[in-house]
């Protein structure tokens, strides 16, 4: 391994500067590997020269990704009322959006804590 001096980059900062030229380029990682310089300004200037060699210079930049996939009941309803009623009804809420008080005929708040014995 040879000796580093100051007038040499580590690899490491080298290859991150690469990285940056070729991308604000835009320019694949790959393609990003290739170019040559010792410093970010030669490294940007050969990317500049390399990506108008392509015909790749100053692309669009990508569009952001979001949203996707909403479920496949989701994009069926088609009204906010709807969904809102879907989800409802998939987890058993009344219409003001309660959970709905047991019919069973016992008081929900009671506890059985102890029973009382007759003898």
């Amino acid at each position: 391994m040879s000796e580093l001096t100051p007038e040499q980059p580590h690899p490491a900062v080298l290859e991150l500067a690469r990285l940056r030229a070729g991308l604000t380029v835009g320019l694949t990682v790959e393609q990003s590997a290739r170019l040559q310089g010792a410093t970010p300004e030669e490294l940007a200037a050969d990317a500049t020269a390399f990506a108008t060699e392509l015909g790749a210079a100053n692309p669009a930049p990508p569009s952001p990704l979001s949203g996707g996939n909403q479920g496949p009941d989701v994009a069926t309803v088609g009204a906010v009322a709807a969904g809102a009623a879907l989800y409802r009804a998939k987890h058993g809420l009344d219409d003001d959006g309660r959970r709905p008080a047991p019919t069973s005929g016992r008081n929900p708040f009671q506890t059985t804590t102890y029973n009382m014995e007759n003898r």
